[in-house]
């Protein structure tokens, strides 16, 4: 792995918060809006198991996202495009480990668990996932234009 453009990718995720995560299914591609925490290039995020998108996690593991800010200057655009595998954490260590990271990113979710009863089952209710990326493209305008370097992953 190019450890450089694999640390400037990590830094570019940590500085950002919304992933666009797209699902394919029965009824045709699918996108959604999610807050991410960074596990590695790694993203996790939690999610009600019964939306479009987790259903279709389920059905087809293959996703694609993006990660970028929005710019009113073509020039200076800047961001990410993953591909890779999403899959729901059922493992009760690693679900904990992934649910820390998000709640020390988003201190709202640790306060949804101490909170009032509705919000404590709503939040309980939702499932952690992680998209494992298999190939992240770096958009960088601001070093020419359509500038793209490409992180392939093994795993």
């Amino acid at each position: 792995m190019n450890t450089t453009l694999g640390q400037r990718i990590g830094s570019f995720l940590a500085a950002h918060h919304v992933v666009s995560l797209a699902t394919f299914g029965s009824g045709g591609p699918h996108a959604t809006s999610l807050l991410y925490a960074c596990d590695g290039l790694a993203l996790v995020w939690v999610s009600e198991p019964d939306t479009q998108h987790s259903r279709e996690i389920e059905a087809d593991p293959r996703v694609a996202a993006t990660v970028a800010p929005d710019y009113s200057d073509f020039a200076a655009i800047r961001g990410v495009q993953v591909a890779g595998a999403a899959r729901r954490i059922v493992a009760a260590d690693e679900r904990m480990r992934h649910l820390a990271q998000l709640e020390a990113r988003y201190p709202f979710l640790a306060q949804l668990a101490a909170g009032p009863l509705k919000l404590r089952q709503a939040y309980a209710r939702t499932a952690v996932y992680r998209l494992q990326p298999v190939r992240i493209v770096f958009i960088d305008n601001s070093k020419g234009f359509g500038n793209k370097e490409t992180l392939e992953i093994s795993v």
